[in-house]
């Protein structure tokens, strides 16, 4: 691979038909007329190993690797991040002209860098975070909010054993408590996240009573299909800060489309535009 030769990157995972992110990085490649090229590649489990390790002979500069593949990319990767490391997982891929393969994860970091963009005044050691789910992304939301200081996170999920399994991995700044428990402790909390599937277009509601919520917690729920979901429209009502998930999607791009494209992309709203076009 050379400098003159057309960039290429993508997306892996299987499926792949629903993923927004060649919409994202297609937009970026047309604002700052970059003669580069973003696809999506369905890689079945048992071709994705040959599959991935084949893309620098192809001239891809990197991918994003999505569901199931997060965290089998992290034993193909010959350089990890000390943020993929302690996610456990990985979503960025960059093949480095030494030949190497780099995984890293920017979910984390998409996260905070939405929660800044769309509440610039949110102060994280204002007080503790609840944190609703114990999967892969209540993996890099966690360490996003420890990393930028919040100082006490309260997690739970609907499966217990999950959450203290995710509090032996962090430590002592993690306190796992019973899913029935978690509206009860609303009035004490500082952020309130929801990291489940819950709520999402096709999958169960999200119950969770607001009733002791305080005006000007800050609720954000990383679904974003739909957009408003019932949590932010009931956490607006009550007079909180609500930041959709949306952006997190956007921002956790940026890293990605810099490595590969070497231009440092913005997200504004012609980019969510662009991306929620139907």
């Amino acid at each position: 691979m050379t400098d003159t030769a057309i960039p290429l990157a993508g997306v892996v995972g299987t499926p792949i038909g629903h993923s927004l992110s060649p919409r994202l990085h297609g937009h970026w490649l047309k604002r700052y007329a970059i003669n580069g090229h973003y696809v999506p590649i369905n890689l079945a489990q048992d071709k994705f190993e040959a599959g991935l390790r084949a893309l620098p002979m192809l001239g891809f500069r990197g991918v994003n690797i999505t569901i199931p593949y997060k965290e089998k990319v992290l034993m193909l990767a010959d350089v990890i991040t000390d943020r993929a490391a302690l996610i456990g997982a990985a979503n960025t891929i960059t093949f480095r002209r030494d030949g190497k393969v780099q995984a890293d994860n920017t979910d984390g970091y998409g996260f905070i860098a939405n929660i800044r963009q769309q509440v610039p005044d949110w102060q994280a050691s204002a007080g503790p975070a609840l944190v609703l789910g114990a999967g892969g992304a209540s993996r890099a939301v966690i360490s996003a909010l420890m990393g930028e200081g919040v100082p006490e996170i309260v997690l739970t999920n609907r499966t217990r054993n999950r959450a203290d399994m995710l509090r032996e991995h962090f430590g002592a700044r993690i306190r796992v408590i019973d899913w029935s428990a978690a509206a009860g402790m609303l009035g004490d909390m500082a952020v309130l996240v929801n990291t489940t599937s819950l709520g999402m277009t096709g999958q169960p509601a999200l119950h969770l009573s607001l009733d002791r919520i305080r005006a000007g917690t800050l609720v954000t729920d990383i679904v974003y299909a739909p957009l408003e979901t019932e949590l932010l429209l009931a956490a607006r009502a009550k007079g909180c800060r609500v930041v959709d998930g949306l952006g997190m999607l956007l921002h956790q791009a940026v890293p990605g489309f810099e490595n590969w494209f070497r231009r440092r992309p913005e997200v504004d709203d012609d980019l969510r535009r662009a991306v929620l076009q139907p």
